[in-house]
């Protein structure tokens, strides 16, 4: 990469050397690829933080990072760069899929989601699961994760806008939704009922070991992975796949988002449905 600038706002300059670094860093702490196109996009994300920490280069920022590997601003970092575009029932196809097989299995129905965001997903998966099996489902049921902390506190605490929840059912809504009052008049809470079939944790992909909390098994029924594996590369892709094979139970479903095609790949997923994989029962 060359070492032109990118000079959006005058009180910022991003160099082509400095976007580099970042584009590196970014890849080695969450395996997200950044390419030119995300010039502006990366320049106004972290023009805040550099704001907020009253810097004046991003050169500093820089040296501020790599001068402790275990600083938590290497948190805000990844926060900063990582994309949440979800809603409710986000690739509604998907979910009709998720219901018949917890009806074929009922007990101990296990779900995990890798992109939490801030909770629209874990929420549907947790409304699909209360319709499909209904009094077979005791305690956490879905392991939410999300490698940004910031979506993982909005979503832990279940709170809406009202607009957010227009496209659910006046069934669903009663059923798992308090509308505010007053100040809180254009919000909804996730009623208790729901949130605590939700597990909330903080997770990298990248992370050496996946940690599964108690009380859920070290296997699940299913992993929902959707429009994570489009900011990865290949080899990173085939690693988290591999390691998703140990993930799940035999005959276990793997959801991954619509542009996201691994049909191609060896390995025991066989494609089930639109963007839904099976593992195979051979890998008992």
């Amino acid at each position: 990469m060359n070492n032109t600038t990118v000079n959006i706002q005058s009180d910022f300059v991003l160099t082509g050397a400095e976007l580099q670094k970042i584009t590196a860093l970014i890849y080695q702490r969450a395996g997200i690829v950044l390419t030119h196109q995300k010039h502006d996009m990366v320049y106004n994300r972290l023009t805040r933080r550099l704001r907020q920490l009253g810097m004046k280069t991003f050169t500093a920022y820089l040296n501020l990072l790599e001068s402790n590997p275990f600083s938590d601003e290497w948190q805000q970092f990844i926060n900063a760069l990582t994309t949440n575009l979800t809603s409710f029932f986000r690739e509604a196809y998907h979910f009709p899929v998720l219901a018949e097989h917890a009806r074929s299995r009922q007990s101990n129905y296990s779900v995990w989601c890798t992109a939490a965001a801030t909770g629209e997903e874990p929420c549907s998966i947790a409304m699909t699961l209360h319709e499909a099996l209904g009094p077979h489902l005791n305690g956490p049921c879905i392991w939410a994760t999300d490698i940004d902390t910031e979506v993982l506190a909005k979503a832990k605490t279940g709170v809406y806008r009202h607009t957010d929840i227009q496209n659910l059912t006046p069934e669903q809504k009663r059923a798992w939704f308090l509308r505010g009052t007053g100040a809180q008049r254009e919000q909804v809470k996730v009623k208790p009922a729901l949130l605590s079939t939700i597990h909330y944790q903080q997770l990298n992909l990248l992370s050496p070991e996946w940690r599964v909390p108690a009380p859920f098994d070290t296997r699940f029924d299913a992993i929902f992975c959707r429009n994570v594996m489009i900011y990865f590369d290949k080899p990173t892709q085939l690693r988290i796949l591999q390691r998703f094979e140990n993930m799940l139970k035999p005959g276990g479903l793997l959801f991954v988002g619509h542009s996201e095609n691994f049909s191609n790949i060896n390995g025991p997923f066989r494609l089930r449905g639109q963007s839904v994989y099976c593992l195979t029962q051979e890998r008992a």
